[in-house]
């Protein structure tokens, strides 16, 4: 009998967990339809976005700058001081651009991103659905998609893109610093290693991997934040199942990413 109901508990756990995959997919697959719709930019989706943008990326930028100059210049300075104890001088170039500028940049500025304004945006969806303001939006015939939705994960994509250019700028100029301090390497040469070693495709592919998250931190949030209950006590609930499967999607993403990429 306890074998059974054993049994029964992992089957049900797991057609509860295929059930809100199969939802959070559909209901990603039409947000994602309509961000690529025309159409859904109006004038106010606009303005909420470009507002989004300033609180996402404007507001985090000196904080973002500083995390970046410390943790970079940490980072480059230890790994080029064992590239060159184990006599790997000549991978430099290949080491920035495919660790620095296709996997760190995103996935440090993603994070910084999530656990600021993911967990904001979680929030702030889950409080509105327990104070009912959704539900009056709706009754008021206020399209919730393009209103609230929308308008937030393009900031969040847009701001994710853009700070891991600049994170990738950022540590890459560390490296000319202590590329001179390690190997004693002059400013041309190194540009000239960087320059070969960056391909065009380099940076197609940081853009779409930063979109692609940025699409993810935001819209699990969002998701997670609007199917909260009406109680106040939901709230953390919401935040916590929302934040929780943001990091298994950018596990997912960067681990899809590496897959791709070596294949």
């Amino acid at each position: 009998m306890n074998s059974v109901s054993w049994v029964e508990k992992i089957g049900g756990s797991a057609l509860s967990g295929w059930r809100e995959l199969h939802q959070l997919l559909g209901f990603a697959s039409a947000v994602f339809r309509r961000l690529l719709s025309p159409s859904s930019y109006r004038p106010l989706t606009v303005e909420i976005a470009v507002t989004q943008i300033y609180f996402t990326a404007v507001q985090l930028l000196g904080f973002f700058i500083v995390v970046s100059v410390v943790f970079g210049s940490l980072f480059i300075g230890m790994t080029l001081f064992v590239i060159k104890e184990i006599g790997l001088t000549g991978y430099i170039g290949d080491f920035i651009a495919g660790v620095v500028v296709l996997e760190m940049a995103p996935i440090m500025t993603t994070l910084l991103i999530a656990l600021r304004s993911g967990s904001a945006i979680n929030a702030e969806m889950a409080v509105m659905k327990a104070n009912r303001e959704l539900d009056a939006l709706e009754a008021f015939g206020v399209d919730i998609a393009n209103y609230l939705f929308l308008p937030r994960i393009v900031a969040v994509m847009v701001s994710v893109v853009l700070l891991s250019a600049l994170f990738a700028i950022i540590v890459t100029a560390s490296g000319l610093v202590f590329s001179a301090i390690i190997f004693d390497m002059g400013f041309n040469t190194y540009t000239e290693i960087i320059a070969k070693a960056i391909e065009y495709r380099y940076f197609a592919i940081m853009v779409i991997k930063s979109a692609a998250f940025g699409f993810f931190i935001t819209f699990i949030p969002l998701y997670y934040g609007s199917r909260a209950g009406y109680q106040l006590t939901a709230v953390p609930v919401a935040v916590l199942r929302g934040m929780v499967n943001v990091f298994i999607a950018i596990i997912i993403i960067e681990v899809l990413s590496l897959v791709a990429r070596f294949l």
